[in-house]
């Protein structure tokens, strides 16, 4: 399976990049440290996610991280991604990692306890977490479940996980003591002056906040 690393996730937002293209803005932030990336756009449909995911690939050739496509396996196959993320709501796992391959990288949503207790660790390899904080870029999301919520469920999945929702480079240093592996970011980093600062800003941050917890 490719290899992954959740430290500094990027959740693209189309609207957010406008500034910065979503190419521009992956570039910068990959150049600041970020480690993985996802391409999400509910409103682009299949087709639009393949034109801009393919743009992706292309500039991302070489760098070692991994291109993740939100909900959509169309895409996500016809892309060549590394890897697709499902939510509650999506298309089952089982069905995925079937299509997909045992290669492919494969995230999953947690929200609440109930699911936390259903997923099935042979399948998923990674799992989100949250919403930690309610978000703006994200408006149908569940109840904020705060970094006890968020404690809890990593301790009941026992797979690699990444904190998300309204994460600023604040919120590192309690997200990996609530025991994620790391934080996925959009406005953080999407639609800032300047991506790859704002990015190393953070990857420092997870950075100290290690040394800290040693």
């Amino acid at each position: 399976m490719t290899s992954f690393d959740l430290s500094l996730y990027l959740v693209l937002d189309p609207d957010l990049c406008r500034s910065h293209s979503m190419v521009e803005t992956t570039m910068a932030a990959i150049a600041g440290g970020a480690t993985i990336v996802q391409l999400r756009d509910k409103e682009a449909g299949t087709d639009g996610l393949v034109r801009a995911g393919r743009e992706l690939m292309r500039a991302m050739e070489g760098t070692n991280v991994p291109l993740i496509v939100n909900d959509d396996i169309e895409a996500a196959i016809a892309i060549g991604a590394h890897g697709l993320h499902v939510g509650q709501d999506d298309l089952p796992s089982q069905i995925a990692r079937d299509r997909l391959g045992p290669d492919k990288i494969i995230g999953l949503s947690i929200e609440s306890e109930e699911v936390a207790q259903k997923v099935d660790r042979t399948i998923v390899d990674y799992v989100g977490i949250g919403p930690v904080f309610a978000t703006p870029t994200k408006p149908d999301h569940k109840p904020a479940i705060g970094f006890d919520g968020l404690e809890k469920l990593v301790r009941m999945v026992g797979l690699p996980s990444v904190a998300i929702g309204g994460l600023k480079r604040e919120h590192v240093l309690p997200a990996l003591e609530s025991g994620a592996d790391g934080v996925a970011v959009v406005s953080a980093i999407c639609g800032q002056p300047d991506p790859k600062q704002a990015t190393a800003h953070i990857a420092e941050t997870l950075k100290s906040a290690r040394n800290r917890m040693k």
